[in-house]
């Protein structure tokens, strides 16, 4: 299915219809009155999208908006822009392609200066146009976010390729591979460019921090760290964080800490900052319970922030994902709260006095100690609860109890029809 508006000779090559196959006919036909819009505004007569067009459509700022277009624009058959075929040909590629096929379009996307060549340099250039694309433009995300946080997502990459005629080593296709494990926000992100900017593209949402007022210095999450720990979560709709428990606002309690996180809601994000500065946690998929072994899930993860940022999904080696004992009294049975590991040899733990925790390699997660050393003490406790946005809507926040304790209003119902003595 070819454009009316472009070349014949165009129309008919091998690409264009071989990427055709990628996409239904409404999917085309979809794509197609896109590109007639976009065409019409870029003074080309309707033959392609300019450049300024391109770029203030899909919404992606900096070093990688220009170099997003030059990728799209090179399989066009036109000088000034990107052509209705070339546009079909890169979104077969680069959305509907083999993971090969991806991952090659996003590794040459990073390389921002074009040159085969993938250095820090470049990522320095990826990263800033991120934040200039879903931070800066937006006054709701721009609150609260902290551009160095950045340096930390750059420090996770590695340079094992010696590079002819550089001094400095670059990224080969596998590093970027495995940065993009440990980074998942950022291959959602760098794996929706070309999706209509109103479709909610993966990687480009921000959690909403809710927090008490003038407590914002005592933080350690920032917008920056909820969207590289977002990355992990599986939902795609846009969460509502609520701080549930920080330790300078409600002492370093551990009895406190259950008090809070219980009346929340089942998933929390626990962020720890110890006295060395550097930053971790974890993603607790489920709620808060005293058990006298491992419980949870597989969406359990451990996370690193600071002075490095990477995500430590489970392999699936044991159950061993979330650790919650409370007043045990066998030295079996450690109490406090962890992830991953053994008791005694957890990939992370706090003991239940909160001033103390450690974090070992774990086959449970694959990671290496999140800590500077193998024990350490924390300085900031904090822990989120997260709701996904819509998914609760008029519903009174979660509280522990009975069901017709949590709602006052249903019991109320049923003492008039005399239910509610059978039911307690």
């Amino acid at each position: 299915m070819g454009n009316s508006q472009a070349s014949p000779s165009s129309a008919s090559s091998a690409s264009f219809v071989m990427a055709s196959r990628a996409f239904s006919k409404q999917a085309l036909d979809d794509l197609r009155a896109h590109f007639s819009s976009l065409a019409a505004q870029s003074g080309t007569q309707g033959r392609a999208i300019s450049r300024p067009v391109f770029l203030d459509y899909f919404g992606v700022r900096g070093a990688l908006g220009d170099r997003l277009f030059q990728l799209v624009a090179k399989e066009s058959s036109v000088e000034d822009g990107v052509t209705f075929e070339g546009l079909i040909v890169s979104k077969a590629t680069y959305e509907r392609g083999t993971k090969d096929e991806a991952d090659e379009f996003i590794f040459q996307l990073c390389d921002v200066m074009g040159d085969g060549i993938l250095t820090r340099s470049d990522l320095e250039a990826v990263l800033a146009s991120i934040h200039e694309t879903i931070f800066a433009d937006n006054k709701e995300a721009r609150e609260g976010s902290n551009k160095d946080t950045f340096e930390a997502f750059l420090n996770s990459a590695v340079f094992s390729k010696d590079a002819g005629g550089v001094s400095e080593k670059s990224m080969s296709l596998s590093d970027f591979r495995k940065w993009c494990i440990v980074m998942p926000s950022l291959r959602k992100f760098l794996g929706s460019l070309l999706m209509p900017p109103d479709s909610g593209r993966a990687g480009f949402q921000v959690p909403l921090l809710h927090y008490p007022e003038n407590s914002s210095e005592l933080l350690v999450l920032n917008k920056e760290y909820a969207w590289h720990i977002g990355g992990g979560f599986s939902q795609h709709d846009v969460q509502e964080w609520k701080l549930l428990y920080h330790s300078s606002l409600h002492g370093q309690s551990f009895n406190t800490f259950l008090g809070n996180v219980t009346n929340g809601d089942a998933q929390t994000v626990l962020v720890i900052k110890d006295t060395e500065g550097s930053i971790y946690g974890a993603y607790a998929s489920q709620p808060w319970e005293r058990h006298s072994d491992f419980y949870g899930d597989m969406k359990t993860f451990l996370f690193k922030l600071y002075p490095e940022a990477s995500i430590f999904r489970p392999t699936g080696a044991n159950k061993s994902l979330q650790w919650c004992a409370v007043n045990f009294t066998s030295e079996n049975i450690p109490n406090g709260i962890g992830f991953g590991g053994k008791p005694h040899h957890f990939g992370l733990f706090l003991s239940a006095g909160f001033d103390q925790g450690h974090s070992f390699t774990s086959s449970t997660f694959t990671n290496p100690p999140l800590s500077n050393t193998s024990r350490f003490r924390p300085e900031v406790i904090e822990c989120w609860g997260i709701q996904v946005k819509g998914s609760n809507d008029g519903k009174p926040e979660l509280v522990k109890g009975t069901v017709l304790e949590r709602f006052k209003e249903d019991r109320n119902m049923l003492k008039l029809i005399g239910m509610a003595s059978a039911s307690d």
